[in-house]
């Protein structure tokens, strides 16, 4: 595809999750009837994550054993978690984000969407970093310190909008240790992946979540 058409494709890309963040801003922060937009959470995570990703190129073996190794412990993570308070600390999971697995007594479920979810903010984190021509070790760390800051914007609007809870209302530290530490090990997976790491759409995709989730906590 020639670089005029790929840069089209770009463009309507940009608007999309534009459109997608500003539409889901709006509607959450001064609509009388913010559920209904959080009905679409699930959609548009999917699509966003479907946007980033046909902006990957050589999406071999190599880049789709990393997707599913990446939501696979992301999932695993929360399920120990909710289940536990070991990881990240005592909370559990509303509605937002869809039908949950494992969700029978005495286990408490989790949506398979937080999956992607880590799979997203990884592979965002991880391409952002690489900006920056520094070694392994201090991109990785750079890497989890982006992940940590945008799970800071999400945790105090989180509970307000049914998407997780944290017991006695009160975020722990733990939680911010824990994201730090895991995300290390999930960007170390990033790094060691076989795959073209720079995606056009990453910037963009970034910056859209982080303010949406600051705004919508600077707006309460």
């Amino acid at each position: 595809m020639n670089p005029p058409t790929n840069m089209r494709r770009l463009r309507v890309a940009q608007g999309l999750v534009l459109l997608f963040h500003f539409t889901g801003f709006v509607g959450l922060a001064f609509s009388d009837n913010p559920e209904f937009y959080l009905r679409f959470t699930p959609l548009t995570l999917l699509l966003t994550a479907g946007l980033l990703f046909a902006f990957q190129r050589g999406k071999g073996a190599s880049f789709w054993v990393f997707c599913f190794s990446v939501a696979l412990l992301g999932f695993a993570a929360e399920v120990v978690g909710v289940n536990t308070g070991k990881v990240f600390g005592h909370y559990y999971y509303g509605e937002t984000l869809g039908f949950k697995l494992l969700d029978m007594p005495p286990l408490v479920g989790v949506p398979p969407l937080i999956g992607l979810n880590w799979l997203v903010l990884t592979y965002l984190c991880g391409n952002l970093a690489r900006y920056l021509p520094i070694p392994e070790l201090p991109r990785t760390i750079l890497a989890a310190l982006l992940m940590v800051g945008l799970d800071m914007c999400m945790e105090p609007v989180a509970g307000r909008y049914d998407f997780w809870h944290w017991s006695a209302g009160v975020i722990p530290l733990q939680n911010f240790r824990d994201w730090f530490i895991f995300s290390c090990i999930l960007q170390m997976l990033f790094n060691r992946a076989n795959f073209p790491k720079f995606n056009p759409l990453v910037p963009l995709v970034y910056l859209a979540q982080l303010l949406f989730f600051f705004l919508l906590g600077a707006v309460q």
